[in-house]
């Protein structure tokens, strides 16, 4: 059961979630909270960003079947295309929403942070298109890593400020943030760009992309007559896996499955999987699926894709393991680099190394050949080519 407020946001989902922070940005959360509860029922606000969506973002995305790797696997597989959005991926869909957002509550100073970039770039371009300033935290590790996107954030307008501490990659960058947003909070809107954090973002990211599973589910009917047998996503926060998974929870008989990112393999310690792997703690504000040792202290995740390079994962999520409602695997490096390259000599398409795992384990468990698997490809490669021919 999750835990709602006065206003109907969850503040915690079973035991997961809260607000682990200082206590100066309680009031800034509250505000939040109340501001996002007024805007979701104000039509105006919905009107401004259902246009958006589908005028400046491109929704709705198509669902895709994709014949050459329904052959590979020897089932049916459709694609919901985010890759085909505006900046390439689907952390669009939360930073225009958050971005109107934080222009409604006269918050003129926006600030993320970024793993793979393309939240960042997606915040950069809505604080652009809304005039508004934006200062984005990034490791120096992801910036290697992504420089296309670093120089896109720059020609955006956004200010990139490198993050040396630790691993150097999202879980550094997210701390950044929030000390930036601890000093400023007066003035500045902090858009997050997952489904983790304290309460309410898991809600509001959730509510915003759930549009992605909204569209899907509705695209099933028509195309195929019924809902497919799978839904699979990957998770790395999770935003694109709990936009998908939503809308389907009632739905019993559709199988759900996120794909964490396997690294170098569990054993080795060294991954991003901390759903498959059953651990629990506290991290950024929230009490939810985070690697650790057993003194409590977080563990370095470690993946080839660097929006999956993250300890933790969001609290519905969490809870959605402990129910069994969603199954969670995980995926290796090699297996995902595979799957990239696979995907496109079948479908002449470069999905991002995040839904690249999805690929790869549904190439490797395609169910029965009546089975109809959906899988959301959350982004586009072009971020990760430089890394993929490293590896290759």
């Amino acid at each position: 059961m999750s835990e709602r407020t006065g206003t109907a946001v969850e503040r915690r989902f079973g035991p997961y979630g809260g607000r682990y922070v200082p206590e100066t940005l309680i009031p800034a959360l509250d505000e939040l909270e109340a501001a996002w509860v007024e805007a979701r029922s104000d039509r105006d606000f919905r009107a401004e960003l259902d246009l958006l969506l589908r005028d400046y973002v491109g929704r709705p995305t198509p669902l895709y079947a994709a014949a050459g790797l329904s052959e590979a696997a020897g089932c049916r597989v459709f694609l919901k295309r985010e890759d085909l959005l505006h900046t390439g991926a689907h952390k669009i869909n939360n930073a225009i929403g958050q971005a109107l957002l934080a222009r409604r509550m006269g918050k003129r100073r926006v600030i993320a942070e970024t793993g793979a970039g393309q939240h960042g770039v997606a915040a950069a371009t809505a604080c652009a298109l809304l005039d508004l300033q934006c200062v984005v935290y990034m490791g120096t590790e992801d910036m290697r890593r992504q420089r296309p996107n670093v120089e896109r954030m720059n020609l955006l307008g956004a200010e990139v400020r490198p993050v040396e501490a630790g691993a150097r990659t999202l879980k550094e960058a997210v701390s950044e943030a929030i000390r930036d947003w601890v000093a400023n909070v007066a003035d500045t809107y902090y858009v997050i760009g997952s489904a983790v954090g304290p309460a309410p973002y898991p809600a509001i990211v959730r509510d915003l992309q759930r549009v992605i599973g909204d569209e899907a589910r509705a695209q099933s009917l028509e195309i195929a007559g019924r809902l497919p047998d799978r839904v699979i996503a990957c998770v790395g926060g999770g935003s694109n896996a709990i936009g998908t998974f939503v809308p389907f929870l009632a739905d019993e008989e559709v199988e759900l499955v996120g794909v964490e990112a396997g690294g170098e393999g569990l054993g080795t310690g060294r991954h991003g999987a901390p759903l498959t792997t059953g651990a629990r703690g506290i991290l950024h504000g929230a009490f939810s699926a985070v690697l650790q040792d057993e003194d409590g202290q977080v563990l370095e995740a470690h993946s080839v894709s660097a929006g999956l390079d993250y300890p933790g994962s969001g609290p519905e999520l969490a809870l959605l393991r402990d129910s069994g409602r969603v199954r969670y695997e995980a995926v290796t490096d090699d297996q995902a680099l595979a799957a990239f390259k696979e995907t496109a000599r079948l479908e002449g398409i470069l999905p991002a190394l995040e839904p690249a795992h999805a690929i790869a384990w549904l190439l490797a468990n395609p169910g029965s050949p009546e089975h109809l698997n959906m899988l959301t490809l959350s982004g586009r490669g072009d971020k990760d080519l430089a890394e993929v021919l490293e590896r290759t």
